[in-house]
């Protein structure tokens, strides 16, 4: 069954994700457009990363939405899908198909959708999609199909987007700080939008990996700690600064310290906020997942900001950011959303957005992180993935059903089910069990004061589940 998950469909290539399943998706995208808006042109942007066969998917899907008299302004080569947002907005289009599949594996690829508003469609939407997909693989006959060129504009989305991005951050001052920067580009869509913004902004720039390569280098593209080795290593042996990392599709950000050390995510969210906060002077709510560091938590109360919290999925922070409740909003995966920018994941930005931050402050990442501890203490998390079987998926339903009052010898303050089961203790330790919107697994979060007081707490609650 094709269902879109936290972040779109996304499935093994030659099983689930099928020429023909692309199709009926496609289809069922196109119809619900139609009903969606009855009057007038409708145009869709169509966008793809460096996956095997994305660029073809791509062409697929062209074809498909011509011959429904649709307007398709498609990607002239793969680009990041902040870059797509970009002209959705720009262009007035009521929706964006985007073949990806982010982070997940080489064997796997994937379709995001976007609505008119630039955003990833919620549920609801999707929910209608998925309905119309099922309605039509009872009885999908595919006839081949020429694309009908009248309805096919090809569109550069490098121009815009580096153009929108040069008015977001303050080149004058990462110039005078004479920071040199190390990029990954994990041989994804960032190529020649990364990197060329830095050169022509004459920031120096050492560069790996901006070539395609269906196979990621034999690596998940994703921007774990994992994944960046040979980033690490290029910021020691080239001396920069900080090392600026984006996944297959650019939405999602890694960062390298000055040693050379990956940090997580959680805690650039961190820094990001205390910094748009403390020196900025931004007033105005803030967003985090159920899955992300309550580090956030504190921050908020420390300057009194309303503090929002949502299910997994960048989704839910570009609404709140729509509805303008939002300057800040951020999710452990390396998602940020930021007031005055766009409503879609933006790995690049954010990148440069630390860049901003240190030369701003003066100071490397890793004082930056111990004036954060000082000030707000520190937060240890860690995460597992649990392969789903019935029996785990059982015992998950029943804990949700019946939560213990207790996890060892630590009592629970606070029960939150808006995505999972979450166990909130106090001194903002928690954990947190929810099923993955992407993969077949149950996906474990859990943060504690101490590393020793998280694997406990991690191991406690393992147990619940295993």
């Amino acid at each position: 069954m094709i269902k879109f998950g936290t972040s779109g469909w996304r499935a093994v290539m030659g099983e689930e994700f099928t020429f023909q399943n692309v199709r009926i998706v496609v289809q069922a995208i196109a119809n619900h457009l139609k009903r969606k808006f009855p009057r007038g042109q409708i145009s869709v942007i169509v966008n793809y990363d460096t996956r095997f066969l994305s660029e073809r998917y791509a062409f697929e899907a062209a074809k498909i939405l011509s011959n429904d008299k649709i307007h398709v302004y498609l990607s002239d080569r793969d680009a990041p899908s902040q870059a797509q947002a970009f002209q959705l907005i720009k262009r007035g289009a009521k929706g964006g198909i985007n073949f990806t599949a982010s982070f997940n594996p080489p064997e796997y690829n994937g379709l995001k959708f976007n609505t008119e508003t630039g955003a990833p469609a919620l549920p609801e939407e999707t929910d209608r999609i998925e309905e119309e997909i099922n309605s039509l693989s009872r009885a999908y006959s595919f006839t081949p199909l020429y694309p009908k060129t009248d309805f096919i504009e090809k569109i550069d989305l490098q121009k815009d987007y580096l153009s929108f991005l040069q008015q977001k951050i303050d080149w004058g001052l990462i110039r005078k700080s004479k920071i040199k920067i190390a990029v990954d580009l994990l041989y994804g869509t960032s190529r020649e939008y990364l990197d060329e913004i830095l050169e022509e902004n004459h920031i120096p720039v050492e560069e790996i990996h901006g070539y395609i390569d269906p196979y990621f280098g034999g690596f998940t593209p994703s921007c774990t700690e994992d994944s960046l080795r040979e980033l690490k290593r290029l910021v020691k042996e080239k001396n920069c600064h900080m090392g600026i990392a984006t996944d297959a599709d650019g939405d999602r950000f890694g960062i390298v310290d000055e040693k050379g050390n990956f940090v997580i995510q959680n805690l650039i969210l961190s820094l990001l906020l205390e910094y748009l906060v403390s020196k900025k002077n931004w007033r105005g709510g803030v967003a985090r997942s159920v899955a992300t560091t309550h580090l956030i938590d504190r921050i908020a109360r420390e300057y009194e900001l309303p503090l929002f919290k949502t299910p997994v999925g960048f989704k839910y922070l570009a609404d709140l950011f729509l509805k303008g409740k939002i300057i800040f909003g951020g999710e452990e995966s390396a998602c940020i959303a930021i007031k005055g920018h766009l409503p879609e994941k933006d790995g690049i930005f954010a990148g440069l957005l630390v860049a901003e931050m240190m030369a701003a402050l003066g100071k490397s990442l890793s004082e930056q992180l111990k004036d954060l501890f000082r000030k707000y203490g520190k937060k240890v998390g860690k995460q597992a993935n649990i392969p789903l079987t019935p029996a785990r998926k059982k015992r998950l339903k029943k804990m949700t059903k019946s939560p213990p009052s207790k996890l060892n010898s630590k009592k629970v303050l606070q029960i939150e089910t808006i995505d999972g089961i979450k166990l909130d203790f106090s001194d903002d330790d928690w954990i947190l069990f929810r099923h993955s919107g992407t993969e077949p697994i149950i996906r474990c979060y859990a943060e504690a004061s101490t590393k020793k007081e998280v694997e406990r707490l991690m191991n406690f609650g393992l147990e619940k589940i295993f």
